[in-house]
């Protein structure tokens, strides 16, 4: 029963200490390089806060891999030949994949961090999301809907990747909104892949997670930093990624609903972002240019205050992902 148990745990606070100690290293060497988040029109803080939660974020999740890596021999000899025979299995079906998605990963790190420090005009930006969508797609990860076709697959995980890392970059919009949501989305995706015994999809899903986990700290309920559109860029890509992992639709789970699940582990983003680009378009404003009509905005103004606003956005993204997990 320890396996994979102690394996999940560990790669969760793995994820929560490589953020939390990568913070302070971080926080500095941002502010040097006036890598920071001005007070503005649309700002809330009165003061520059350093835009390192993404950078700090990635560090709890590839410096755990790395050592995790390194350590490999020594940590399977401690288990049985049946768990150690199942990681290898899984590396040897999906180890691409999983390069796939960490590559994947870097390549939204490194726009976002380009669009923080030039801001990048929109359709550049684009393009930079559907490359890495692509490159994920083409390791094999996509979306099927139970539709035989190659094309539609393609299409449909580029669509996926782009509306869900867009949806997450445009709901970091007030302190621990986006990071949470980020986290409480992963968990259920690692619960997800766990049930089904995907065991590398869990532990990516609960690194993930103790990684925005370690973060939170520092971004709620005041923020000493933020994600930065780094941090969100990355966030939404992995999310998007860890939703469409688990098979959540199998032989021995042919519950076709279940196909369902990633909307609902993702709803309180998605509902974010079909409502702003609505709002906007019914009043012939460019979908891409932010404002104050977020659903965060709306609560806050409707008398909550910013912490209970991000504590009832991620109360109901847990009822939602919630109502998900009778699904699979």
């Amino acid at each position: 029963m320890i396996f994979p148990f102690a394996f999940y745990a560990a790669a969760w606070l793995a994820g929560v200490a490589g953020c939390a100690l990568a913070m302070p290293i971080v926080a500095p060497w941002a502010a040097g390089k006036g890598l920071v988040d001005e007070p503005g029109a649309r700002k809330i803080h009165d003061r520059p806060i350093v835009l390192v939660g993404g950078l700090a974020v990635a560090i709890g999740i590839f410096a755990p891999l790395a050592i995790g890596a390194a350590i490999a021999p020594l940590l399977l000899s401690w288990f049985d030949a049946a768990p150690s025979a199942a990681l290898l299995h899984g590396l040897s079906r999906r180890g691409w994949q999983i390069g796939a998605v960490l590559a994947g990963g870097v390549g939204m790190l490194t726009l976002g961090w380009i669009d923080d420090k030039v801001e990048l005009k929109p359709l550049p930006k684009f393009l930079g999301q559907a490359a890495v969508a692509l490159l994920v797609a083409g390791s094999g990860i996509r979306v099927t809907l139970f539709v035989e076709s190659e094309i539609f697959s393609y299409a449909a995980t580029i669509l996926w990747i782009l509306t869900v890392t867009n949806a997450f970059n445009f709901i970091d919009n007030m302190n621990g909104v986006c990071a949470g949501l980020g986290c409480i989305a992963a968990w259920f995706c690692a619960w997800a892949a766990a049930v089904e015994g995907q065991y590398l999809v869990a532990l990516l899903a609960f690194l993930t997670c103790g990684a925005l986990a370690g973060f939170l700290p520092f971004n709620y309920p005041k923020a000493r930093a933020f994600l930065g559109d780094a941090g969100s860029h990355l966030v939404g890509f992995l999310c998007a990624v860890l939703a469409i992992l688990p098979n959540f639709y199998s032989a021995h789970r042919p519950n076709g609903l279940a196909v369902l699940s990633p909307l609902l582990i993702l709803f309180v983003p998605l509902l974010d972002l079909v409502w702003v680009v609505s709002y906007r378009t019914a009043h012939k404003r460019p979908f891409y240019i932010g404002d104050t009509n977020h659903l965060a905005h709306k609560l806050n103004a409707a008398g909550l205050s910013r912490p209970r606003v991000a504590l009832a956005l991620w109360a109901l993204a847990c009822l939602a992902a919630g109502a998900a997990s009778f699904l699979f």
